[in-house]
């Protein structure tokens, strides 16, 4: 103990690691994951192509191939490269320790994605949050505000985003881009891409302190941890001083190399998905005692409106009914009642749906 408060920050000692939930046993509907898994073709390919990777070899470290296929396949413009991550979150990291000058800020609107705020404290940023407007939507001249006032090396704008699920506003978004400037960055975070049916990737061009991330986690591709983002030239060429050697395995490099020979399958899927997103609302609109918020992501958030009772109530309902959704409440006061859950295949979210209106009558 004396060891660890002698050497260990103070305010790392006093966080909690990032906690997941043992899902076993349960239908597991809280961290937006793709529910689809390939057919036994596919698999039976991606198999003999995982056979025969160099397992004894490091990965070629500029990925060079990888990432070609990336930039031709989703929609980075003519002539743009990227810098891979171990998933979304290595990307953050890794931009985070770049612009750690003396003094930088970070901002972005919240409640948003957990990432934004605990990357900048680890790097020694400070952190500035927004307040988004009651209906959850961006709050433009608070964010001008608050650039005008902190002049951030980081603005971040999930694009749509997490755990609000809406797309905020593209001329406000511009408009804070614009407002940023050459002072600092604006990573517009498209980890929900494939379902929001919209992207600023096009719009790189127009700005030297855009920065377009994706992962490909909410693709259907979770487990190989794989994150990317495009940006100017002379910005990548400064990342990738920052990224570790090596920080794609053999084995990630070779199933996105060989999915997006297959994108078909991961687009039928996503469309499969924002079907049921559909189903999934109008049943919740439907439903007395919760208010649902439009998405354009793979996951839904609700509001338990019901007198009497809690949106923590009706969590460990749902888990008694061994029915895992997100508990997001506590993550901002916007979010009072609040849960979030993923869409899933249509035996799954049936589930959920009953298991939610046993739970409110219950």
């Amino acid at each position: 103990m004396t060891v660890s408060k002698n050497i260990i920050r103070a305010d790392v000692r006093a966080l909690s690691a990032y906690h997941v939930p043992d899902a076993s046993g349960f239908v597991k509907l809280d961290a937006m994951e793709n529910p689809y898994t390939l057919t036994p073709e596919l698999q039976e390919e991606l198999g003999r192509r995982l056979g025969s990777a160099a397992l004894n070899r490091y990965p070629v470290p500029t990925y060079a191939k990888l990432k070609a296929a990336i930039c031709a396949k989703q929609g980075v413009p003519a002539g743009w490269d990227v810098v891979l991550g171990n998933g979304s979150d290595e990307l953050i990291s890794i931009v985070s320790v770049a612009c750690a000058k003396p003094g930088a800020k970070v901002l972005a609107p919240v409640p948003g994605f957990v990432m934004y705020a605990m990357s900048a404290q680890f790097a020694g940023l400070e952190f500035i949050g927004v307040p988004l407007k009651k209906d959850l939507t961006l709050d433009l001249q608070a964010m001008l505000a608050a650039i005008r006032e902190h002049r951030p090396a980081i603005t971040y704008l999930a694009y749509p985003n997490n755990p609000t699920g809406n797309l905020f506003d593209t001329p406000a978004m511009l408009e804070i881009i614009r407002e940023v400037g050459d002072t600092g960055l604006v990573i517009v975070d498209e980890a929900y891409q494939p379902f929001a049916g919209d992207s600023f990737m096009s719009k790189l061009p127009e700005f030297d302190n855009l920065i377009v991330m994706r992962t490909v986690s909410k693709l259907g591709l979770a487990g190989i941890r794989l994150g990317y983002m495009s940006a100017s030239q002379a910005l990548l060429n400064e990342f990738d001083k920052v990224r570790p050697p090596y920080n794609v395995n053999v084995l990630t490099e070779v199933t996105a190399g060989f999915m997006l020979e297959h994108t078909d399958v991961l687009d039928a899927q996503a469309s499969a998905i924002r079907a049921e997103r559909e189903v999934m609302l109008s049943s919740l609109s439907e439903m007395e005692g919760v208010e649902a918020f439009p998405s354009a992501a793979n996951f839904i958030l609700f509001r338990v409106t019901k007198n009497g009772l809690t949106g923590t109530q009706i969590f460990e309902r749902l888990l008694a009914q061994k029915v895992l959704v997100k508990n997001v409440g506590k993550m901002h006061s916007l979010l009072e009642n609040c849960l979030r859950v993923t869409v899933s295949t249509p035996a799954e979210n049936a589930v959920f749906l009953a298991a939610l209106k046993s739970s409110l009558n219950s």
